[in-house]
């Protein structure tokens, strides 16, 4: 069977699994004969199918995310390792980025809160060549992933991995304070409709926050103003209807809120930074 026909079968089996079959197969199928997806098109469609090419099709089946199979996701212009047991970067959150980028322009010191895979912390470090990084997680396999993501753009040397959790006692000691505190903490409802490709293979510990999803940032966002530095921001991504609920918790917290949305136009982050006299 040639690349062209085996991928028609194969786009043809995941139509009831996804409603981006074609784009699925043409990544596997690049990725088994180690191709660039544009180089498949353009020079191999005639080809004979590798053998790898059915087992992947067999795991997409099953609900596996794409990212999982190959091992790497793009964000942000970069490639990112990925594995079971991290969240699959988005690009929703690249608006996160955006906003962390535009409202702290040249931070000093940047804290993640829930590194996992590293996007976020690593992409910002990567766009502000100054900056040196802390990134915490309460996974140990989310670090050993944001460790080879580190060491994959070479900011081995401004960037520090620690394991803690923000809810436990104590966990902020030692840090410090920083000019800039991302995070992206778990915040999908518990009976959220998700797509199985997320419920079955994303790690639940990153996704679900409680009955309205607002868990972690109840537990969170108190303990911010000590992490920040003077005139220090947190960004915070929020889910698309997050946004008023959120934003009263940091209110009571003395933090005024500025919304950004994503590219869909649905609100994805919050800058947050302390108002006067606080």
């Amino acid at each position: 069977m040639t690349v062209a026909e085996a991928l028609r079968v194969a786009a043809r089996r995941l139509a009831a699994v996804t409603d981006t079959a074609r784009l699925d197969v043409e990544l596997l199928m690049a990725h088994a004969l180690g191709v660039s997806r544009s180089d498949l098109l353009l020079r191999h469609m005639d080809d004979e199918a590798p053998e790898p090419f059915a087992a992947m099709v067999e795991r997409r089946e099953r609900h596996e995310p794409v990212a999982y199979i190959l091992g790497r996701k793009e964000f942000y212009g970069r490639e990112f390792l990925v594995s079971p047991g991290v969240l699959i970067p988005r690009m929703d959150s690249e608006t996160t980025v955006a906003a962390a980028l535009e409202a702290c322009p040249n931070p000093a010191r940047v804290l993640d809160c829930g590194v996992g895979s590293g996007a976020l912390l690593l992409t910002v470090l990567a766009e502000r060549r100054r900056a040196i990084g802390v990134g915490i997680d309460r996974s140990p396999h989310a670090l050993t992933v944001a460790s080879a993501n580190t060491a994959r753009w070479g900011l081995g040397e401004r960037v520090q991995m620690l394991l803690r959790d923000w809810e436990e006692a104590s966990w902020a000691e030692g840090l410090g304070r920083f000019d800039l505190v991302l995070a992206n903490p778990p915040y999908v409802e518990d009976d959220a409709p998700i797509a199985p490709n997320v419920r079955e293979w994303e790690p639940a510990g990153a996704l679900f926050a409680g009955p309205d999803g607002l868990d972690d940032y109840r537990i969170l966002i108190p303990q911010l103003p000590w992490l920040l530095a003077e005139n220090g921001v947190a960004v915070v991504e929020i889910g698309a209807a997050q946004a008023e609920a959120v934003a009263g918790i940091a209110a009571n917290i003395g933090f005024t809120a500025e919304l950004r949305n994503d590219l869909a136009a649905r609100p994805r982050a919050l800058i947050l930074r302390l108002g006067l006299g606080k």
